[in-house]
């Protein structure tokens, strides 16, 4: 393969250019209710050549080796045409050459087990969410492994194969009480592990279904002001949705309203709130030593003491705003362009315990995982997959429906108190960017406190 991937190399007529061959084999499990939906198992192979002609970018894919030279080529053609229309050469920042393997290390291969096996795992915990009550209404289970080999040189050298395998599993419980009351509780994992990761999850499963039912009988929480104490979960969307996005470079500098709120240096929260993207954490979703460019992954700082230190970048982003490349470039396949993307983006530990945070809340709200949400520039809305009342310390009745909005910048001042509890979390789902969904990611928190939220309710 490297032979096919250097002639793609010699043939280019490029300042620049790299080839990515990737190699996947996946397989996925779903059942709804009592009845499998889905069972399937598939492989692929496909490519991804890119070529910088006169500050213009030219792309081609492919799926067979042989293709490599012709494609090299028709990137090159490409390439030109961009040029010849572009109002601003592009430009890639300098990196030194790598040449390095990756192999993975799993406990239990997924690989080497039947799909027989997989189909009864799913089955097995979809029956335990089912038998759980009388009242749990549907289930959905899902389960899916992939293993990608990934091949990587450049034109300056680079020469790079890594292996990353991936596990999920996903579990919904549906459950209805009298009239119209219809209750939804989920929970999944997700990990670069092997089969063992979705062993023995009997309790998972039980409490997703127990989660539904005590939903059934949880009030609508009251709208208004807050002071709210995220779980890790929650604070850990929170921190990639509503923050983590808006220092991916590539997003930055196209919008004038960032440009003029986000100035490195200034202050965003109180001096304890630390904001990481990790590139590399071994074990976590999607996590490679190397992004799509064949840059080492680093650890920035989005937030430093309180002061937005760092924006994320791959090599074009990190020349035209004139700073270092962070090893954040990435795609979720071959048929696509890597973009600036977050890999494990968390709020790192404080100094409070749990009791801390919650014992001088008077009147507030424990809100707990994450549901859904949506952010429009520095307007967040999440909606937490349930709640409790906490009056005088202390933690009371559950609540539902509860819906968190604000302004991202302003519930950063407002943060109150950081926990010591850390947990980095990866789940089934994956972010979305310019097309390319789902991009498997982590994020993480300890808990977080926050002042004067606003929460949606009766």
């Amino acid at each position: 393969m490297l032979k096919k991937l250097k002639e793609g190399l010699r043939v280019s007529k490029g300042e620049f250019t790299e080839i990515r061959i990737e190699k996947a084999r996946r397989t996925n499990v779903k059942y709804e209710k009592d009845k499998l939906m889905n069972i399937d198992s598939s492989e692929e192979i496909g490519g991804f050549v890119r070529t910088l002609v006169q500050g213009g970018w030219g792309i081609a894919t492919f799926n067979s080796l042989d293709e490599i030279p012709d494609k090299a080529k028709k990137a090159h053609e490409i390439g030109k045409e961009v040029s010849s229309n572009l109002e601003e050469s592009i430009k890639i920042a300098e990196v030194p050459p790598e040449n390095d393997e990756i192999r993975s290390n799993q406990i239990r291969d997924f690989r080497d087990v039947s799909l027989e096996e997989k189909r009864d795992t799913v089955k097995h915990y979809n029956r335990k969410m089912l038998d759980y009550d009388d009242r749990i209404e549907s289930t959905r289970a899902v389960y899916s492994d992939s293993f990608r080999e990934l091949n990587y040189v450049n034109s300056e050298g680079t020469e790079l194969y890594q292996e990353i395998p991936d596990v999920t599993l996903a579990l919904v419980a549906i459950a209805k009480g009298d009239e119209n009351n219809i209750q939804t509780a989920h929970d999944s994992i997700g990990e670069a592990a092997g089969f063992e990761l979705v062993q023995e999850k009997e309790e998972m499963a039980e409490e997703v279904a127990s989660q539904a039912v005590s939903l059934l009988s949880a009030d609508p929480v009251e709208g208004g002001q807050y002071t709210v104490l995220l779980n890790p979960k929650l604070a850990g969307v929170f921190i990639h949705e509503a923050f983590g996005h808006l220092c991916e470079a590539d997003h930055f500098y196209k919008n004038d309203r960032l440009q003029e709120i986000m100035t490195l240096g200034r202050k965003f929260g109180p001096e304890s709130l630390n904001v990481v993207d990790e590139g590399f954490i071994k074990g976590r979703r999607g996590n490679l030593p190397y992004d799509e460019e064949g840059v080492p992954r680093q650890k920035t700082y989005l937030i430093k003491n309180g002061k937005l230190n760092s924006f994320l970048h791959n090599r074009e982003t990190a020349a035209k705003m004139g700073q270092d490349p962070t090893g954040n470039a990435r795609a979720i396949s071959y048929r696509h362009e890597p973009i600036v993307r977050m890999t494990n983006t968390y709020i790192e530990a404080g100094e409070k315990s749990f009791e801390d945070l919650i014992g001088s809340i008077d009147h507030g709200i424990y809100a707990k995982d994450a549901y859904g949400g949506q952010t429009q520039l520095e307007q967040f809305t999440f909606s937490a997959g349930h709640g409790f009342i906490i009056e005088d310390g202390e933690i009371g009745p559950m609540v539902r429906d509860v819906v968190l909005t604000g302004n991202i910048f302003r519930s950063l001042e407002n943060i109150s108190g950081i926990g010591n509890d850390l947990d980095i979390i990866g789940s089934a789902g994956g972010c979305g960017k310019g097309g390319q969904m789902p991009l498997p990611v982590t994020d993480g928190s300890p808990h977080l406190r926050i002042e004067d939220v606003t929460i949606g309710g009766r």
